[in-house]
């Protein structure tokens, strides 16, 4: 169980939606790199509208039905963690913006993926 706490840093990744890696979907293929590295946590948010340095607006509207809606990764682990990994996004953002800020982890408590059942909330069954 992966348990951080503290002063870490986030990154945050920009791309669209149709960016690719080896034919897959590149928010794909980095939220596997960040699990393989053993980096804390990565989730993909998918934007209902925004621009980039292109000044295109991609929207969600139904009028005009984008398919390159924009998407964020987020990724927060220790700062020598984080900055390990900026080589390995290096490589695979060509084009988007890649962010990192400061934060302050209150609370991050994993599942106990041990033997035992557990109920909706994650709490193991007596």
């Amino acid at each position: 169980m992966t348990r951080l706490t503290g002063g870490v840093l986030r990154v945050t990744v920009f791309i669209g939606e149709n960016d690719t890696w080896h034919h897959k979907p590149l928010y794909t293929e980095i939220v596997h790199r960040a699990r393989a590295a053993g980096l804390a946590g990565a989730s993909v948010f998918r934007g209902i509208e925004g621009f980039g340095a292109s000044s295109l607006i991609h929207t969600s509207r139904l009028l005009s039905l984008s398919e390159d809606l924009p998407v964020a990764i987020v990724i927060v682990d220790s700062e020598e963690r984080v900055r390990g990994f900026l080589p390995q996004l290096d490589e695979l953002v060509s084009e988007g913006l890649v962010i990192l800020d400061g934060c302050e982890v209150i609370r991050y408590i994993g599942r106990d993926t041990g033997s035992g059942e557990s109920d909706a909330k994650g709490k193991k069954a007596l």
